[in-house]
């Protein structure tokens, strides 16, 4: 038996729905000598006789299952890198694929010249809506071989095991395994393989597709996707603090503030969205296990971060976790704080107090901000929904409060318009926002959501109301925060059933889901959806028209 070139070894537990499409996927690769390893991680399922299958089918590829369940990625990687007979390894996830090239482009790489491992970009592909995008496009855009990470640290970033092929030889040399009964195993494999690295190539082609579920429930959700769960955060956490030693012990210190940097924008940042959604005891407990490590953390790391992120911090290490809640809904958009404080010298302050450490000062200054002084469509406003009741047919009463805390809006009623556009126009339903002190103002806007026009074919999708206010000439959009939960409102209008809800993730927004009924679902989008030449798409419109007569 001749000696393969690459091992692609595929992990998997009790996933016998999907083994079979990540294999099919290394079977298909242009490099065609490799071989495959199927680590089953002790699956009770119909893995073990999908993978003999698979095995059956194809002299490239191995079974092995291991003893007894691991828990982890750890395990079933190792086991097979024991067995690997190939110069260059590669690792693949069940529930994921590689593109069709993956192989060849990096296994070119190797070749081209002698580096301990290769990388490629990562198309993320959402199962929910089959969107797609490339993980960290940035670090990847351009064909480069490093001489070490010390050359660009941002790759800290891209932490992923999957999207590289490692050198049997580099590893084996530096005892590099994956570390057993932890989770997060990546990151610090990663970290490692980074900083032990002479040097590495970047190809800009995708070598791993990667299928994210973000709303999966939480049975079925990934590792990463279980942030309600406290243990994930001490998991994660663990981590952090292995490869800060791991960086102390392997002469890599000076790389601490890129790492933190890393730690603050993606792994605190992932839990800081979610943080509307947690109750008082989540976040009481949040704050006990984050706020030890983040003391630990290199003052430049935290400079490093847009304000608004520096604010959620700040604020759950000052325990003023009502308030952190309240801030994170802000974070990815421009939400203002309900109110700000100035001390003597001017400085302003996130919320209704002065800070009193030196440290929550400079961190709770939003002085940079310039809520007073930037341009009015750019300004900083807080538009929440306090009440949502049910009017009649397809209709909505709101009450509205909008905060102005650097009192750009003068005093008096305020002109006010909520936009929502499920078709090629928007919907305008003018209101009035009266003040109710400085700095805060409230309104009720009747939205009849059966008077937006929608497209002839019909409207399958979200949108999200937004508010717009108008002064001196010039106008401001933002968006509308709703109660984090209210009861789901459903009705009817033609062709189309009706769903006004709150977001469920992110800010928090009002959504309103349209979803289409009856003919307008079996026959006329599915017509024009087929169709491709204009020509025929204005017939199918003109059908559409017919019908609804």
């Amino acid at each position: 038996m001749s000696t393969p070139d690459v091992t692609v070894t595929v992990i998997v537990y009790n996933d016998a729905e999907r083994l079979t499409r990540a294999v099919e996927s290394v079977r298909r690769q242009t490099h065609a000598n490799l071989e495959i390893i199927i680590s089953d991680d002790h699956s009770t399922d119909e893995t073990p006789a999908v993978a003999q299958r698979l095995a059956a089918r194809d002299p490239r590829v191995r079974h092995l299952r291991l003893e007894g369940n691991s828990g982890g990625c750890s395990a079933p990687r190792n086991r097979a890198l024991q067995i690997a007979r190939a110069p260059f390894l590669m690792f693949l996830d069940s529930d994921d694929e590689l593109p069709a090239r993956a192989v060849e482009l990096l296994l070119a790489a190797h070749r081209a010249r002698e580096i301990d491992f290769a990388m490629g970009a990562v198309q993320r592909i959402r199962v929910d809506n089959g969107r797609r995008s490339t993980w960290m496009p940035h670090l990847v855009a351009e064909h480069r071989t490093l001489d070490g990470i010390e050359a660009d640290p941002r790759l800290f970033f891209e932490h992923l095991a999957t999207s590289k092929m490692y050198a049997r030889a580099f590893l084996d040399r530096h005892q590099l395994r994956f570390p057993e009964g932890i989770h997060y195993e990546d990151q610090l494999f990663s970290a490692q393989a980074y900083c032990l690295a002479k040097s590495f190539t970047i190809v800009p082609e995708p070598v791993y597709r990667w299928y994210v579920a973000p709303f999966a429930t939480s049975e079925a959700a990934s590792i990463s996707n279980q942030r309600h769960k406290l243990a994930n955060v001490r998991d994660r956490i663990h981590v952090q603090h292995l490869i800060d030693a791991f960086l102390a012990e392997s002469g890599h210190e000076s790389l601490r503030e890129d790492k933190d940097h890393k730690f603050l924008k993606h792994d605190f940042r992932m839990y800081a969205g979610d943080l509307p959604y947690r109750d008082d005891a989540w976040l009481t407990s949040f704050a006990d296990l984050v706020t030890p490590y983040l003391d630990t953390l290199t003052p430049g790391a935290f400079a490093r971060l847009p304000r608004i992120e520096r604010v959620v911090i700040q604020l759950i290490r000052d325990r003023r976790l009502a308030e952190a809640r309240l801030a994170a809904r802000g974070l990815g958009h421009t939400v203002g704080p309900r109110r700000v404080t100035s001390d003597a010298t001017g400085r302003t302050y996130w919320g209704d107090r002065v800070p009193e450490s030196e440290w929550s000062r400079r961190e709770l200054d939003v002085s940079d901000l310039e809520l007073e002084t930037r341009p009015f469509p750019g300004a900083q406003f807080r538009h929440e929904i306090q009440e949502i009741t049910r009017g009649p047919g397809a209709s909505i009463d709101l009450t509205i409060r909008t905060y102005d805390p650097a009192l750009r809006l003068p005093v008096g009623p305020q002109r006010a318009t909520l936009l929502i556009s499920p078709g090629g126009r928007r919907l305008h339903v003018h209101f009035r926002l009266s003040p109710v002190r400085p700095g805060l103002f409230e309104g009720h806007a009747h939205l009849d959501l059966a008077a937006a026009e929608l497209p002839l074919h019909g409207f399958a999708g979200i949108r999200h109301p937004l508010l717009r206010l108008h002064h001196q000439g010039l106008s401001h959009t933002g968006l509308l925060l709703a109660p984090l939960t209210f009861p789901t409102l459903t009705t009817r209008i033609p062709s189309h059933h009706l769903t006004v809800e709150p977001e469920g993730h992110g800010p928090g927004r009002l959504q309103v889901r349209w979803e289409p009924t009856g003919v307008t679902a079996r026959l006329i989008r599915p017509t024009v959806h087929r169709v491709a030449r204009p020509k025929v798409k204005r017939a199918a419109r003109l059908v559409a028209s017919a019908l609804k007569q």
